[in-house]
């Protein structure tokens, strides 16, 4: 699993023109679902990610998670995560997962995020979208494979 995480003042899908999903301030995720994905791990980076301690406290430091400052979540998914471009000039994306398995991993992913975070929008999946964003720092960051692989027993 893959996760571009951005802290955003607002940001927003839009799907044929219309808007399908919009948040506050929060963070917009750009989600990539590998091959070897499973619900198990989903629900690993959905702890991580509701942990993430991203957001400024009292001080101004990066000590507040999205659950302590009651943030809002848009979770768009984005299996050009897991393009490869180590040969040529096209991207391969074989290493992304089945599309109709990705998508039930994906929708157990926002099931998870719903039943912590109050606002949680999301876009379409599979479908061409357009990602508006005012972000916030700018603040990114990326999860992936490799916080998986250096568990002892993976998840």
């Amino acid at each position: 699993m893959r996760l571009v995480i951005q802290r955003v003042k607002k940001a927003s899908v839009k799907i044929e023109e219309k808007i399908t999903g919009e948040i506050g301030e929060g963070l917009l995720i750009f989600l990539g679902i590998g091959e070897s994905d499973t619900k198990e791990i989903a629900e690993f980076y959905v702890q991580k990610l509701l942990k993430l301690r991203i957001f400024a406290d009292e001080e101004g430091k990066t000590n507040c998670s999205i659950l302590q400052v009651g943030g809002e979540l848009l979770v768009v998914s984005q299996f050009t995560l897991y393009a490869d471009c180590r040969k040529g000039n096209r991207p391969s994306f074989t290493k992304a997962k089945d599309p109709k398995e990705a998508e039930e991993i994906y929708q157990y992913f926002v099931s998870l995020c719903k039943k912590e975070v109050k606002q949680v929008a999301t876009g379409e999946f599979g479908a061409d979208m357009q990602v508006s964003l005012l972000n916030d720092g700018p603040f990114t960051v990326l999860l992936g494979e490799e916080l998986i692989e250096k568990k002892p027993n993976g998840v």
